[in-house]
């Protein structure tokens, strides 16, 4: 198998998630540190217009999107699984939960002024900078800003709750065995701790804090920093993975000219053709002039797949 690249930025939360899941499965992957703000040129070589962190390489095939990304890895390392038999459906029901509207209640915490005065201090360019970027990432997206009391009661409920299962004995977040909704969980709280406003919410919690500390202790793997500009090399000199028997999505026929995006935020579109369509996957087909022929797949959930006008 070719290598693992994961494209992505040390204060990204949803690299963090990644970063443990391939600590946890004891793999060995490359490093390729992008941008946090746009232009992102290598990135949207490879995606097409897909703007969102991180996205995982493994020679021309692309995959956005952590949920999709972590789906991979436990294909490819089963061992620890993410979706163990026994709580397979609740753990995925809450590692969608929380990556979605738990995320977007911990953005609230973590961007108040005094919070992102605290983690800029001294940088106040990079600040608005960073302001300007996610605005414009936000623009006609459908993820409501939500109150600050609303965020404070949805996280004291939910740390409440969780901080509890954690004392009756129950080690992980879904159940008796680790899964995808810890490492999700975990992100979150992650990105909380960095500014003191925000890691103050969970201070209460000792169970929640212990717990934090054992998934942390999985640390992110071996691995080794790789180029932005290598890894376009690498995209070049591969080929996408052979798919059997493509499959259409609905009336989009494998070979249409397609559009793909996410319905939430960060709605630039990746254009390409259909290449098959999975019941968890959209997979297209690129050509661009720099990475040359990759296929980049997508979730189906959250993202829309629409012919290209």
């Amino acid at each position: 198998m070719a290598d693992l690249i994961l494209h992505h930025y040390p204060t990204s939360p949803f690299s963090e998630k990644i970063r443990l899941i391939l600590g946890a499965k004891r793999l060995t992957w490359k490093s390729v540190t992008i941008p946090t703000i746009m232009p992102k040129p290598d990135v949207v070589a490879l995606t097409g217009g897909y703007r969102k962190t991180p996205i995982l390489q493994i020679g021309a095939d692309i995959y956005c999107d952590s949920a999709l990304i972590a789906k991979k890895l436990d294909e490819l390392t089963p061992t620890p699984a993410l979706f163990p038999a026994k709580q397979a459906a609740n753990a995925t029901a809450l590692a969608q939960w929380v990556d979605t509207a738990f995320f977007q209640v911990t953005v609230s915490h973590v961007f108040k002024p005094a919070n992102l005065a605290h983690m800029f201090a001294g940088a106040l360019d990079q600040l608005e900078a960073l302001t300007k970027d996610r605005t414009a990432m936000r623009a006609n997206g459908t993820s409501r800003r939500i109150t600050s009391a609303e965020a404070l009661a949805t996280t004291e409920t939910f740390l409440r709750d969780l901080d509890r299962q954690l004392a009756s004995g129950v080690r992980f977040a879904a159940g008796d065995e680790l899964s995808i909704a810890d490492f999700s969980i975990y992100h979150c709280l992650w990105f909380m701790r960095r500014a003191p406003g925000s890691a103050k919410l969970i201070e209460p919690f000792k169970n929640v804090a212990a717990w934090m500390q054992r998934i942390a202790d999985f640390g992110h793997g071996e691995f080794a920093k790789l180029d932005s500009g290598e890894a376009i090399r690498v995209a070049q000199n591969s080929k996408p993975l052979s798919i059997e028997q493509p499959k259409d999505a609905g009336d989009i026929r494998v070979g249409d000219p397609v559009e793909v995006l996410p319905t939430d935020y960060g709605l630039d579109p990746s254009p390409g053709s259909l290449v098959t369509c999975t019941p968890d996957a959209y997979v297209i087909r690129r050509i661009d002039a720099r990475a040359t022929d990759v296929f980049v797949h997508f979730p189906r959930i959250n993202y829309e797949l629409r012919k290209a006008v």
